[in-house]
């Protein structure tokens, strides 16, 4: 499917309202410049897949094309996109018909009845012990980066941190002395996360050796980054950076799952709720804003149930 043009794009009605959606999102909202750049895309594919041309012709004939035209998708690489990622797609689209209907009062087709489709049970992918004691243990310390990347590893198994939240802090978010950051997540909404001792020994370890003045807590280049002026937001470590890293970890601890940095943050919450915590508290601690969302891992932790029913069940 050939995209729109450029002129298509900024021409039509609908294109110029989802512009002024994505200054509410800025300037009301305060979303981040990465929610907006996803909300920036997603939308743009719905100018070129839906056709629709104006907010006022959305209706349930156009949805269904635009649905349609969701499954028939393909990426570069020639991969339909996942139930989950159509359904990302048709809330953000909701999510602008609302801002429509109430921020400028259009009398546009009803969010709600722009239908998600039907999805499975998300599957959890959480790392064993002793695989978790292996990533963990893969860099070598005796190097700058390996120094990084361990403190990186055992700060996202220790937090659940998401990747972009871990990436954005700076030295100065950290308070050794109490073992807590404080970091601010989705939405813009602030929460306390808490350093375990394994974590601080390892971030204490990486700061030992920084040679610099600059904000990041995760940076690279170290010999330039020594001589440049603070901030220095320009040695910050990029999110494929991390990601990377923790890939090339997993392959030299032969950790055949292929995790990423959200298999630790899934991680940090199986082990809380295995250990006994309840499941307020991992929601409070993960940044979610429904419980519900936290409830995905109780589906990991359910085969406890077993060796319950084993030791208190009567014979």
């Amino acid at each position: 499917m050939t995209p729109p043009s450029n002129k298509t794009l900024v021409d039509t009605n609908l294109a110029k309202a989802i512009d002024r959606y994505l200054v509410f999102l800025k300037a009301e909202e305060n979303k981040s410049p990465l929610t907006i750049a996803t909300y920036r895309l997603s939308l743009n594919m719905l100018i070129e897949l839906s056709g629709i041309t104006d907010p006022l012709l959305v209706n349930k004939g156009s949805v269904r094309v635009y649905k349609s035209a969701l499954h028939s998708f393909r990426t570069k690489l020639g991969k339909e996109l996942a139930i989950r990622t159509k359904n990302h797609h048709l809330t953000i689209f909701r999510a602008f018909l609302r801002y429509l209907l109430q921020e400028e009062e259009m009398d546009v087709y009803p969010p709600d009845r722009v239908s998600r489709f039907k999805e499975e049970d998300r599957k959890v992918k959480v790392l064993f012990a002793e695989e978790l004691e292996r990533l963990l243990s893969a860099p070598d310390l005796d190097t700058k980066i390996g120094k990084r990347d361990s403190a990186i590893m055992h700060l996202f198994f220790s937090t659940g941190l998401r990747l972009e939240e871990l990436r954005g802090l700076n030295r100065n978010n950290l308070n050794f002395a109490t073992r807590e950051i404080s970091v601010r997540g989705k939405r813009g909404k602030v929460r306390v996360v808490f350093v375990s001792d394994k974590a601080k020994e390892m971030l204490e370890l990486y700061e030992d050796c920084r040679l610099d003045n600059l904000s990041p807590l995760f940076i690279r280049n170290f010999d330039k980054a020594r001589n440049a002026m603070p901030p220095g937001e320009e040695f910050r470590l990029s999110r494929i950076s991390i990601y990377n890293a923790v890939k090339k970890y997993a392959l030299i601890a032969g950790i055949m799952s292929n995790p990423s940095p959200h298999t630790l943050r899934h991680s940090f919450a199986t082990d809380l709720l295995r250990n006994g915590a309840d499941l307020r508290s991992v929601q409070e601690m993960l940044g979610h804003k429904d419980l519900s969302t936290t409830q995905i891992y109780t589906h990991v932790t359910n085969p406890q149930l077993k060796e319950v029913h084993k030791k208190f069940h009567g014979k």
